[in-house]
């Protein structure tokens, strides 16, 4: 019976990964990121510098120069037969992950098959690994090495190698000698260390020119990734930007926010090296690095796929049922899921961010702090009473976010459109063309129009020559986003944006002399609340 379990779960993940590659090499922007490294590289072999490389999509070459020379053998052939090799190896991380993973799930030799072909199959349904085939992402290795090494799966003499070519490719892994200092494992440190260093070495002499810019200048040029803000980026320093905290208390806030999630993690890390779970330690402190970096786009996120299956196998029905949380937000997008259904702003952001949320409680909580406190001795409660307190710690969170606002600055959704944008009829719907437009503007002090869709709310209209200024407060106490007044046709002027929701949005208009001559917010409400 097992042995048909596990050949029907391979099975499943098999059939799961030729559709997952079919569907990407039909894509007609596939391997993004691989196009990306590939004419990086290409580029850098006719002589032209690396980091000036931009990609159609406007996508630079970010990571470490090292990164280059790891590359390099991908230009060997052509970039569709580099495609299919990159998707043929993802598809092999996934196992190679999935096998010593399996075996800390596993509770005995005879189970470890199925734990193994389970954690595989898992892993290639989750989001972080779909986005590792769409985007012919490089994060899937990097996750691997750091994963054996972190484990102690390499021999003793060449533990901690791993984690420095790892980190020599993307430098987050650099936690991980953290972690290797906490938990006593010094000479892992100094080879992870020495290996960082002579990776490094080793691109300053093949790649000089561009050794010298990326450390001077391109590693701290975190625009160059993409917009920090959006959605895609679930790290802390991610949500903070969509809280919308101001740039003068950014970092402070993110640094001492990130300085303790990762000294709890790795705190925890230590005490699950000295009970014999380096797979558990390895887990977490890989989920630190999600939290931490200020960039974590869903690739990254491979770590807390298996955090949760960690949990799931755990004992205890409060860890399982944070195991299948956090595997569910790893699995679904609940933003865009849950969006028609999620009415209150506070839920919204709550299933919006549920990703960066669900790993910074992991770090503090699943397996740290609360999971020290929780692991000393003491009554263990009836499998009645402890659901039940599952149910009302759920109920309590969920009541929580309901009754919160948007939170200011927290709609990553919003943008204001230019005159570039009149055009278009999806944008500018309330009147067209100059006669029409015209008409509007005897009209005090603003005429607006919205349109609801599945995952926004647009807004368009025309102003009165009284208005000198129009603002829009997308939550109580937030600082207002400034709306461009266009003059696309004489004698009228309109503007347009969209937002996330309008629940609790307010559009004032003002005078030339600052004066607030129009409010409007029960009709913004009221598009809200419009069918979807």
């Amino acid at each position: 019976m097992r042995d048909r379990r596990v050949v029907l779960v391979w099975a499943g993940f098999a059939v799961t990964a030729l559709v997952s590659t079919v569907l990407v090499l039909r894509r007609p922007d596939r391997l993004s990121d691989l196009h990306i490294y590939y004419g990086a590289l290409t580029q850098l072999r006719s002589g032209r510098p690396l980091y000036a490389y931009v990609a159609e999509n406007g996508g630079p070459f970010t990571y470490p120069p090292f990164a280059a020379v790891a590359l390099w053998p991908v230009t060997a052939v052509t970039e569709s037969v580099a495609q299919v090799i990159w998707l043929l190896l993802t598809v092999a991380a996934v196992v190679a992950i999935a096998v010593p993973v399996g075996g800390v799930l596993a509770s005995g030799r005879s189970r470890r098959p199925l734990a193994v072909a389970t954690v595989a199959a898992v892993l290639m349904l989750s989001a972080p690994v779909q986005s590792n085939l769409r985007f012919g992402q490089v994060s899937i290795f990097v996750v691997l090495l750091a994963l054996l090494d972190g484990m102690g799966v390499a021999p003793p003499r060449f533990r901690g190698i791993l984690v420095g070519v790892a980190a020599a490719i993307k430098l987050t892994p650099l936690l991980f000698v953290v972690y290797f200092l906490a938990s006593g494992r010094y000479r892992d440190a100094g080879r992870a260390a020495l290996t960082f260093v002579a990776c490094a070495g080793i691109a300053a002499a093949v790649l000089p020119a561009e050794s010298r810019s990326y450390w001077t200048g391109t590693v701290f040029q975190t625009s160059r990734i993409g917009n920090l803000a959006s959605l895609g980026n679930q790290s802390l320093h991610g949500m903070l930007l969509r809280l919308g905290v101001d740039e003068a208390s950014l970092p402070l806030v993110w640094a001492a926010l990130v300085g303790a999630i990762c000294a709890v993690a790795l705190l925890r890390a230590r005490q699950l090296t000295r009970h014999g779970r380096p797979g558990h330690a390895a887990v977490l402190v890989g989920c630190a690095t999600v939290a931490a970096s200020p960039v974590s786009w869903t690739h990254h996120q491979v770590w807390p796929v298996l955090a949760a299956m960690l949990l799931i196998g755990a004992s205890g029905p409060a860890r399982k049922v944070a195991g299948a949380a956090l595997l569910v937000t790893m699995v679904l997008s609940l933003g865009a899921v849950l969006g028609p259904v999620s009415t209150r702003p506070g839920v919204q952001f709550l299933f919006e961010n549920a990703r960066a949320l669900g790993v910074c409680a992991l770090c503090l909580a699943g397996f740290g702090g609360i999971a020290v406190a929780a692991s000393r001795p003491h009554r263990q409660p009836t499998v009645g009473r402890a659901w039940l307190r599952v149910g009302v710690a759920a109920t309590a969170t969920l009541a929580f976010f309901a009754v919160q606002p948007l939170p200011a600055g927290a709609d990553p959704t919003f943008k204001a459109y230019t005159l570039d944008d009149v055009v278009n009829p999806r944008y500018f719907f309330v009147c067209r063309g100059p006669a029409a437009c015209a008409a509007y503007g005897t009209r005090p002090p603003v005429t607006f129009g919205t349109r609801t869709e599945k995952t926004k709310v647009r807004v368009n209209g025309i102003v009165s020559p009284q208005v000198a200024r129009l603002e829009y407060y997308s939550a109580p106490g937030g600082a207002p986003r400034v709306i461009p007044l266009l003059a696309p046709y004489p004698g009228s002027r309109t503007f347009s944006f969209r937002s996330a929701t309008m629940a609790h949005g307010r559009l004032v208009a003002y005078a030339a002399d600052g004066r607030p001559i129009a409010t409007y917010d029960d009709e913004l409400a009221a598009a809200f609340r419009a069918p979807q």
